[in-house]
């Protein structure tokens, strides 16, 4: 099984990079939610925050998001102070999954892995970490050679369906980062979106799983291709017939 189906704890033997700050109005919605695309800047946040103490850090700083699990266990709150834990679970030369747990300070939960490549500002391309910064990683780490593998497969829905809505999503050029992609925390506020129809799914706990194949870069019209089931919904963002990522929403 790619994802697990309940994360696995920090191990007794890794102390977590820690870090925190209070939930601001502008990453939550009407109900005083913390959204989807808020924890997605959280994931990015806590992450430079944590080269910020790593060797090597400086020269690390550019990151593909590959794959992100959010764990929606209980909804985080405006007002809230969280405190974010972040450490690796499983690495390899060039990419690896990096765990984040957020509690919140009235009793919210959201428990995140992403798998994370690294690449070369200059070239653009996957590129191998350096020694000193793979050093800790190896240490608290057991498994050194992990590859990816999609856990979402189903393909693009093309013919009509009653239960497939397709919608347009605009871009910004504030969306779009310095190596000419959409940013990933985006895609999640275009999820948002397609939920506000599904509260029923974000009432209770809940996983979102989306997984980015190729970037959409700037000036590409995105559409939302949505199909809801008996168990979930899914979301292909689509550029014409080409569907660049997708998300599935599920109850837990």
């Amino acid at each position: 099984m790619v994802i697990p189906s309940v994360l696995p704890e920090c191990p007794a033997r890794v102390t977590p990079f820690e870090t925190g700050w209070l939930v601001r109005l502008a990453d939550t919605d009407g109900d005083q939610r913390l959204r989807l695309d808020g924890v997605a800047r959280y994931l990015q946040d806590v992450g430079y925050d944590h080269l910020e103490v790593l060797d090597d850090g400086d020269i690390h700083r550019v990151w593909v998001v590959r794959r992100t699990v959010i764990d929606v266990l209980k909804p985080i709150q405006f007002g809230e102070r969280v405190v974010l834990r972040r450490w690796p679970s499983a690495m390899s030369t060039r990419w690896c999954t990096m765990r984040v747990q957020v509690f919140g300070s009235g009793g919210g939960l959201v428990d995140t892995e992403g798998f994370l490549i690294h690449f070369d500002t200059e070239s653009g391309v996957p590129t191998r970490m350096s020694d000193r910064f793979m050093e800790p990683m190896m240490a608290c780490t057991t498994e050194h050679r992990i590859r990816w593998k999609a856990a979402l497969t189903d393909p693009m829905p093309v013919d009509p369906d009653p239960d497939v809505r397709t919608r347009s999503f605009p871009l910004r050029v504030t969306d779009i980062d310095l190596l000419d992609h959409v940013n990933n925390a985006v895609y999640l506020t275009a999820l948002e979106e397609v939920l506000s129809e599904h509260a029923e799914l974000k009432s209770g706990p809940h996983r979102v799983v989306i997984e980015y194949g190729k970037p959409v870069r700037s000036c590409e019209d995105v559409s939302l291709v949505a199909r809801r089931t008996d168990s979930s919904l899914d979301v292909w963002f689509a550029v014409a017939a080409d569907s660049r990522a997708v998300a599935r929403v599920t109850a837990r």
